[in-house]
């Protein structure tokens, strides 16, 4: 692995450290409405969906323990319902940092299955040489599937649907269909590149497949909400999918040369997406190396055939 890559994995590893212990109280949370009872909540972590209505608030993500207060303030703007059901997208903290403090004032909380099985152990995060110690049992998610779920809430019917290793090994992507929106979690991060977690199970081929699924349930007037950045549309995600489609047949012709990561990222496969997708958190030549791993973890093992 090139040493540039390195040092700048150790720097978003720190990063993450601070950024669980850091100060929240300038943060702020932006409510979206989107369409019918649907919301979007940003702030800082990974982007929140909100259902209100009828019946009780349903949450998806919650974004970091410290910012529990502010959510709850920025959900009582629309309602005055109580959180009854929160949905977590997959198991990284800056979705499901909030879930002890959710579950406390009474919400339920459902995941994929793997989502408890990995907050429930402790978890290493290869790219970023990041232990993570296991959540306390109240923060786990008490309902676990294996493919899908669906809740009919608010006057609408949600499904949640088991995209299989995408960023992670237990990404779902949520489909409000009356409301015609969907959160994608992690498996979308638009206006940037994303960071796929290898070793939690994830692929690039499983992003591009969690794309395709969510376009084959969407239409023109479908929105977006990504797991990072802007409040999307159908168009994003198109060019997200084909972003990752392009680099990912770049990088695995030079797989299959058997070149190295250093030979690879000398090529400058993502280099025509770079000047608009490379100042997020994750760097060209990270997210390439996340597709490089990807394809040359793919190699090493069976190929998943559900």
């Amino acid at each position: 692995m090139p040493s540039r890559y390195v040092l700048a994995l150790v720097g978003i590893a720190s990063a993450a450290t601070v950024l669980s212990a850091q100060d929240y109280s300038q943060t702020v949370i932006k409510v979206t409405p989107l369409s019918g009872s649907v919301y979007m909540l940003e702030g800082a972590g990974g982007n929140i969906g909100l259902s209100v209505g009828s019946d009780d608030a349903f949450l998806i993500d919650d974004q970091f323990a410290p910012l529990t207060p502010k959510i709850r303030a920025a959900i009582a703007t629309v309602t005055a319902r109580p959180v009854r059901f929160l949905l977590n997208t997959h198991w990284h903290g800056d979705h499901t940092g909030g879930n002890e403090n959710m579950a406390g004032a009474g919400a339920i909380i459902l995941a994929q299955e793997n989502v408890r099985h990995r907050m429930s152990t402790e978890q290493f995060i290869e790219a970023f040489k990041q232990k993570v110690p296991a959540s306390p049992r109240a923060a786990l998610p008490i309902v676990t599937f294996s493919e899908s779920i669906t809740l009919y809430v608010n006057d609408d019917s949600v499904a949640a649907v088991h995209v299989p290793h995408a960023h992670t090994d237990g990404d779902v992507i949520v489909f409000f269909k009356k409301a015609n929106v969907i959160h994608m979690g992690d498996t979308f991060f638009n206006g940037r590149y994303p960071f796929i977690d290898v070793s939690s199970g994830g692929s690039v081929l499983g992003m591009i497949a969690a794309a395709d699924r969510a376009l084959k349930m969407s239409n023109s007037g479908t929105r977006f909400i990504p797991g990072h950045g802007p409040l999307g549309n159908r168009d994003d995600l198109v060019r997200f999918r084909n972003m990752l489609a392009s680099v990912t047949d770049k990088v695995a012709k030079r797989v299959a040369q058997r070149q190295t990561l250093e030979e690879v990222l000398a090529s400058k496969p993502s280099a025509e997406y770079d000047a608009q997708l490379g100042n997020g958190n994750i760097k060209p030549d990270q997210f390439v190396s996340f597709v490089y791993a990807s394809l040359t973890a793919s190699a090493r093992k069976p190929k998943d055939r559900r």
